[in-house]
């Protein structure tokens, strides 16, 4: 536990400090967020604003994780690495994307082609790698299995090893996309995607510490007993991951929150959602993700529903899609926006971890 309390203290104060220093830098080169035409007025204010902020929130994360480690003396696992490198890696196509786009003063960066394949080389990489490099004890960092609180008996690989192996690099590279555009959706106003992040990935910190105390590799635990362990791999290291996340979220919250003195840009948002997919993958709870991370499904859903409808109707569900915006025509102020959002964010937490331990209580 010395490991988890020393990354997530170090990337706390790595982005909590190093935030303005960036900040400054970015303002010196004048790199500042250009302002979609069609959004809310009132956003015409924030043009200029310092972007790429997902920089210092990477950077404050790999820094904590490395830290512990060398100061624990712990060796890094497979499991860890997969998730930072799903992270840096979005990341990095994020961060070409928040480039073009200031550099070439338009709110639109890489062309879509551009970022899905982008996306997919990072995704297929590490999906391929996730179900390689097994333990002693023969478990690797993924599996085939369709999870819930754990894997279920839904095996991609049924019909054959090659087979499963396609259909779950599919299937990892779906949970990417989608958890990746999520966050992307939700960061539209100051602080939002940066608060809902930080709940989720501390309810990720609770789930690694758990599945550590009842897992399956230690057969000394009372869950082995009950037949109620855990098979993920390297429950303590993704909880170590979560933890450097959460705690670099905390630091950049201080100037994320508005009035936001800095944006992540897609180089935060792409890279926090790969995280997300990547340590749901890792943790075996890929679909109780969706109960955790509940707010960003249904800024997902707002998006889809007011596509759909308006495609088939020609009118709109919504004043404005992804959802915040539809309250902030609505006359809400942006603070409240955000302040309630992470309220519900909270509570869909709060019921996926319930749901999480209810599962094992019940075995």
């Amino acid at each position: 536990m010395k490991a988890l309390l020393i990354a997530g203290t170090v990337s706390l104060l790595v982005s909590l400090l190093g935030t303005p220093l960036f900040i400054r830098l970015l303002v010196r080169k004048q790199y500042g967020q250009f302002i979609r035409q069609d959004g809310p007025t009132t956003h015409l204010t924030k043009r200029g604003t310092p972007t790429m902020g997902g920089v210092v929130i990477i950077g404050a994360t790999v820094t904590g994780w490395v830290v512990a480690l060398v100061v624990t003396g712990t060796t890094a696992t497979v499991s860890a690495l997969l998730a930072l490198f799903l992270m840096v890696g979005l990341g990095f196509v994020g961060f070409l994307d928040d480039y073009i786009k200031i550099s070439r003063q338009r709110s639109l960066g890489l062309t879509p082609w551009a970022k899905i394949l982008g996306q997919g080389l990072v995704g297929v990489t590490f999906a391929v790698l996730a179900l390689r490099f097994p333990n002693e004890q023969h478990r690797y960092p993924a599996a085939t299995q369709i999870s819930f609180t754990r894997d279920t008996h839904l095996d991609l690989a049924y019909f054959g090893a090659g087979i499963g192996l396609v259909l779950f690099v599919l299937w990892a590279n779906f949970l990417i996309t989608a958890w990746s555009n999520a966050v992307n959706l939700t960061d539209g106003l100051d602080g939002l995607a940066t608060g809902v992040s930080l709940v989720v990935f501390g309810a990720f910190v609770l789930v690694g510490v758990w599945q550590n105390n009842q897992t399956c590799q230690n057969v000394a635990t009372v869950a082995t007993a009950t037949n109620r362990c855990y098979e993920t791999r390297d429950p303590l290291s993704m909880a170590m991951v979560a933890i450097a996340i959460t705690g670099a979220l905390f630091g950049f919250l201080w100037w994320n929150a508005s009035p936001a003195q800095i944006f992540m840009g897609d180089t935060g948002s792409l890279a926090l959602g790969g995280a997300l997919a990547g340590l749901s993958i890792l943790t075996r709870v890929e679909v109780l993700a969706a109960i955790i991370g509940g707010l960003f499904v249904l800024e997902v859903l707002s998006d889809v529903i007011q596509i759909g409808w308006f495609k088939a109707t020609r009118k709109r569900v919504f004043k404005m899609a992804p959802l915040h915006h539809h309250f902030e025509l609505s006359g809400w102020g942006e603070v409240t926006i955000v302040v309630r959002f992470w309220i519900i964010a909270g509570l869909f937490v709060a019921a996926g971890i319930g749901v999480f331990y209810a599962e094992w209580v019940l075995g």
